[in-house]
């Protein structure tokens, strides 16, 4: 008779801290104190806090044990903590990974606007950072925006990409889609 294999399993955490940097050393090292690894992290600063989000494996007693733990962790250091159990990202071979900039004069309406041009074309939306900023010379407010989509298999690039750049234009944005390309250290 054989041992059934341990199935990885995953946990998808968010935190929200006033100090980055202890937000990230106490829940990384919970992950590492519980048998778990960091998978995958994301951690930004908003105003006076930081938001992490965490993607989690271990095995399913492992992962309980640091579900377990997160709830003292965040009384302990004035941390907001949700968590979720996740399957693992589904493969798409024939999905195009592509990176949408955009930068304009902000106006409340533009990231809708973006996210609703790709979901009536189908693309998924992957990872998104916006930030505003004051104009040096004009002193007006400015936003930049980068979106990672994956297109569907059969997507007509060259179709997509026109249609795109008549969006932004409609828009007054400034805008460029282009293939996804790896970051070189």
């Amino acid at each position: 008779m054989s041992t059934p294999t341990v199935r990885e399993q995953f946990l998808v955490i968010s935190a929200l801290g006033a100090n980055s940097m202890e937000l990230t050393n106490v829940l990384c090292r919970a992950s590492h104190e519980n048998r778990c690894s960091v998978i995958s992290t994301r951690l930004s600063r908003h105003g006076e806090y930081s938001a992490l989000v965490l993607q989690i494996s271990g095995s399913w007693d492992a992962l309980a044990r640091l579900e377990g733990t997160l709830p003292g962790l965040a009384k302990k250091h004035e941390f907001i903590i949700t968590q979720t159990r996740s399957a693992a990202q589904e493969v798409r071979p024939q999905a195009l990974p592509y990176v949408a900039y955009v930068s304009s004069v902000y106006r409340p309406d533009i990231l809708n606007e973006l996210c609703q041009f790709f979901s009536d074309h189908k693309v998924e939306l992957e990872n998104l950072t916006c930030d505003t900023y004051l104009a040096p010379q004009t002193g007006g407010t400015m936003l930049n925006a980068t979106l990672t989509v994956t297109l569907p298999a059969g997507t007509q690039i060259s179709w997509l990409r026109d249609q795109f750049l008549d969006f932004a234009d409609a828009l007054n944005l400034d805008a460029l889609i282009e293939p996804w390309r790896p970051q070189t250290p």
